[in-house]
């Protein structure tokens, strides 16, 4: 299915809120959801790297990399990890790199924008908390969906 949103929003619009961010779709998968981790960090991706290299089980890892583009928080390899633990997709308020490569990738990626910049891994960084993005308080647990329309979340699963 390549337009997952417009029917689920015209069947539970109620439910969902719309993640206003001006992101670009950068993965292999368009269409991608799955039940919300987080994390919060700043030109670190230390938390992204440890959280990716787990199970993943169909989740989606939502990134609030504080809208900086100066610093991928993801790259091949980390990209490639979640591929093969289960990760569904990952979503952004940053930058990410190799972006040739994670088009290739079975894993749904959205995030604000690319650098060929890496970032320095000092092990910063929280998980598990709620992020402010694009209107909205995001937290673990929820459930997000997400298309080349764009991005919706919800706090029960609804597909």
């Amino acid at each position: 299915m390549l337009d997952l949103l417009p029917d689920l929003c015209d069947s539970h619009g109620d439910k969902l809120a719309l993640l206003d961010l001006p992101l670009r779709d950068l993965g292999g998968k368009a269409c991608f959801f799955g039940q919300v981790v987080t994390v919060s960090c700043f030109e670190d991706n230390s938390r992204v790297k440890e959280l990716l290299a787990g199970q993943g089980q169909g989740k989606v890892l939502v990134v609030d990399g504080g809208g900086s583009l100066r610093q991928a928080l993801m790259g091949d390899l980390i990209a490639q990890s979640a591929v093969d633990n289960g990760w569904a997709g990952v979503v952004i308020h940053g930058a990410i790199r190799d972006a040739g490569t994670l088009a290739t990738l079975a894993l749904g990626v959205k995030a604000l924008g690319t650098t060929p910049f890496k970032t320095a891994r000092r092990g910063l960084g929280e998980t598990q908390v709620s992020l402010e993005l694009g209107g909205l308080t995001i937290k673990p647990g929820q459930w997000l969906y997400a298309d080349l329309n764009g991005v919706v979340l919800s706090d029960l699963p609804l597909h």
